[in-house]
């Protein structure tokens, strides 16, 4: 979600934290003790004669915990090489155990050790996510080539290295003392619910506006939305604990069973905006979803070789943008707009002058004060019969520039007035 930098009145989140550093006790001058931290190479040979779908190497020791790597080498599932990290002896720990690592994956090139294919990643293991890592590490294509380096002698080399952290104890954890607000319990699957109601929450002018809705003293939160989303943002102002969500997803009509299944953020986006505009109607903040969230754009048709042009003015409360194949925001703007031309079997019926070559996209008339931007990290796989996770590398700028090259996303009705510079939310 971004706002234009003026409306910037609440905590906004950066997109990147760089972790600094620890200092050393500067009272006392103590040396900060490094955390424990160890390589581990791993030979496999007759790799491509392995059969068995999960392979493991012998268990190594780091910070007194016991390690492994855990390899498929047809891929989990997918046409890539897969490779994670593993807590040898999950099987047999106490309950509720857990234990903090960074670590990095490698694949050597044993031609060429700059080709080599290094990851890194961090995760708090436990009982239910005893090994961590990447389904995607490389693609297989890549890995079997014998000219590439990876595979030599049919002999693989992979690398760990893996640094065990202390672990924060959650328990003990003052979130509003430390940072002076509160998180939501997860209902189940409700993580994605959890970070839009965060998001509006952090907009005061919305937050304000949904004080101000008209509720009664008889209404019941769990049969109310109005009355349940106010009660959530009271408790996530002044509550010192997390807060749970229950009483508003019952307000949405959902049982248990819905609160474990996976919905789609854009849809619910939809559905509580809709009925809180509705419960604004004839009060003091009718017209507050609109003017926050809508924006408006223009589908046109033009013909290319006749003096027709046709067009369509929409209103949008959201945008769903393409990640596929796009590398950042300014990516998925392209595509957004992107020519389509209708020609061959395609062309255009155009009125008075029957089928004719044209051009079809889409152009911005306006952009709302806040734009929600939904990105579609799920594709349907036509080869699979499934939807597919998108884990592609995808940036995101601190500020998006939609004036940008000459206001190439602005329709010829945009107000060329009005400066469209978001900050991220």
């Amino acid at each position: 979600m971004l706002v234009p930098q003026s409306d910037l009145t609440d905590n906004h989140q950066p997109m990147e934290v760089v972790a600094q550093p620890e200092a050393a006790n500067t009272v006392e001058n103590q040396p900060v003790e490094d955390p424990p931290s160890s390589r581990f190479t791993w030979r496999i040979e007759n790799f491509s004669r392995l059969n068995a779908k999960k392979h493991y190497s012998e268990v190594f020791v780091v910070g007194g915990y016991k390690w492994r790597i855990l390899l498929f080498p047809k891929g989990n599932n997918v046409d890539h090489l897969s490779m994670y990290l593993d807590v040898a002896d999950s099987a047999s720990l106490p309950y509720g155990w857990s234990r903090y690592a960074q670590f990095s994956l490698a694949v050597v090139n044993q031609i060429h050790n700059k080709y080599s294919i290094r990851k890194d990643t961090q995760h708090q293991f436990n009982a239910r996510e005893s090994d961590w890592g990447f389904t995607s590490f490389m693609p297989l294509g890549e890995l079997y080539d014998p000219c590439r380096g990876y595979l030599v002698n049919d002999t693989l080399i992979v690398e760990a290295e893996v640094v065990v952290r202390r672990i924060v104890d959650y328990w003990t954890y003052d979130s509003k003392k430390e940072t002076g607000y509160v998180g939501l319990k997860n209902q189940g699957a409700t993580c994605y619910m959890n970070s839009l109601l965060q998001t509006l929450y952090h907009i005061p002018y919305f937050r304000k506006a949904v004080y101000h809705m008209p509720t009664t003293e008889n209404d019941m939160p769990s049969g109310s939305i109005p009355l349940a989303l106010q009660s959530l943002f009271y408790k996530l102002q002044y509550s010192d604990s997390s807060v749970a969500t229950k009483e508003l997803t019952k307000s949405f009509g959902w049982d248990t069973h819905d609160s474990f299944m996976q919905h789609d953020v854009q849809e619910l986006n939809r559905v509580l905006c809709e009925k809180l505009e509705d419960k604004m109607k004839g009060t003091v903040v009718e017209g507050t979803i609109q003017q926050l969230f809508e924006g408006h754009h223009m589908n046109y048709i033009e013909c290319i070789n006749v003096d027709y042009k046709s067009t369509r003015k929409e209103s949008f409360y959201d945008l769903q943008l393409d990640v596929k194949g796009c590398h950042d925001v300014y990516a998925s703007f392209d595509k957004y707009v992107e020519v389509e031309r209708l020609e061959g079997d395609n062309k255009y019926h155009a009125e008075q002058y029957g089928l004719q070559d044209a051009k079809k996209g889409v152009l911005f008339i306006d952009f709302p004060p806040v734009l929600q931007l939904q990105l579609k990290r799920f594709e349907y796989d036509f080869m699979r019969d499934t939807m597919v996770k998108i884990n592609d590398r995808y940036e995101f700028p601190l500020q998006l520039d939609l004036d940008r090259d000459g206001g190439k996303y602005l329709s010829p009705d945009a107000d060329r007035r009005v400066r469209n510079l978001y900050t991220l939310h």
